[in-house]
């Protein structure tokens, strides 16, 4: 689609603007240029990591340093009837290519998550402020992250929100989220067995943590 050269042709002087050939001419000059310039523009918006997709994700993966294709198959992730955790809204779709045992190229939205994740991790203080607005903008406000020290070296994150669907779990599970200070585990991840609502826990009422009436069990899944 050509970009529109009208505000170029509204610069010629009442001198020429009444001849047609010459306009003619100045439209073939700068609507190659006014292209040229509406490309660049949108290349911003296709390289950005929240409207990028596809090849272009790719790119800005490499740009990152992390691909798409993970080492490890993610199992139990592909979308079935009849299977609990990976039915409407919690498991995907299977592509054409990818293999029956699991997943390995993760789809875009999957895919911006992971890098949101690295990309936090390399310019994180360690702090634990700093971490729940890292954790915020890797899940874009999806879930609200509850973090406990557990005093020996090792935390558990929790989540709250909605759902996890089924690659969301795998990714966590399988360490590759995992924002952490170094030489800290992820003992667990706790995660809502009913969307929306506060983890359960005793002497804590916040807005991720509430108690009986309020809180609902955690469903903990380990890395």
């Amino acid at each position: 689609m050509s970009a529109n050269i009208s505000p170029y042709l509204s610069l010629v002087t009442s001198e020429h603007f009444d001849k047609p050939k010459f306009l003619s001419t100045v439209a073939a000059i700068v609507q190659g240029l006014a292209d040229g310039a509406s490309h660049i523009e949108t290349m911003i918006q296709n390289f950005d990591l929240d409207t990028a997709a596809g090849a272009q994700l790719d790119i800005v993966g490499l740009w990152v340093g992390r691909s798409r294709y993970i080492s490890t198959p993610l199992v139990g992730v592909y979308f079935s009837f009849d299977i609990a955790g990976v039915g409407f809204d919690q498991g995907t779709w299977k592509g054409k290519y990818d293999p029956d045992s699991g997943l390995v190229a993760l789809p875009d939205d999957a895919y911006r998550t992971l890098l949101r994740a690295k990309i936090l991790a390399n310019k994180w203080d360690g702090t634990v402020p700093a971490a729940y607005a890292a954790w915020a903008v890797v899940f874009q406000g999806k879930y609200q992250i509850v973090i406990q020290d557990n005093g020996d070296m090792s935390m558990i994150i929790g989540l709250v929100g909605t759902l996890p669907d089924a690659v969301t779990l795998a990714l966590l599970t399988g360490g590759y989220l995992s924002l952490k200070p170094a030489g800290v585990r992820i003992a667990a991840y706790a995660l809502p067995t009913i969307a929306n609502t506060p983890l359960f826990g005793f002497d804590a009422n916040g807005v991720g943590i509430a108690g009986f009436d309020t809180g609902a069990f955690a469903n903990c899944v380990y890395p």
